[in-house]
């Protein structure tokens, strides 16, 4: 079964309080989904279109994992937290193996 990717490219961080409290409450939420951070802070070069905000990269043992993980109460909370504290694209892919 394929590993899933969770990517979140921030917009814009309107309240960095409000990002402070969802980034101590997510990585507990996604821990039973078996979330791995590969990466996440500010991109160190950007091209074309590209932003130079926050970038997070996660990694689940499958798809079903990470929308589960997206979808759980867990999380929820940890979308409330952030509120209107930040603006962001989040996409979830399969990987190739």
């Amino acid at each position: 079964m394929p590993k899933a990717y969770w990517i979140t490219a921030y917009r814009e961080i309107k309240d960095p309080v409000k990002l402070a409290a969802y980034a101590k409450i997510a990585p507990v939420a996604l821990a039973p989904y078996g979330v791995r951070y590969l990466c996440r802070g500010n991109p160190n070069a950007t091209f074309e279109a590209g932003l130079k905000e926050r970038l997070v990269v996660s990694e689940f043992p499958s798809l079903e994992k990470a929308i589960a993980g997206h979808d759980s109460p867990g999380y929820a909370e940890a979308l409330r937290a952030l509120g209107d504290g930040a603006v962001r694209d989040v996409r979830i892919i399969e990987g190739l193996d």
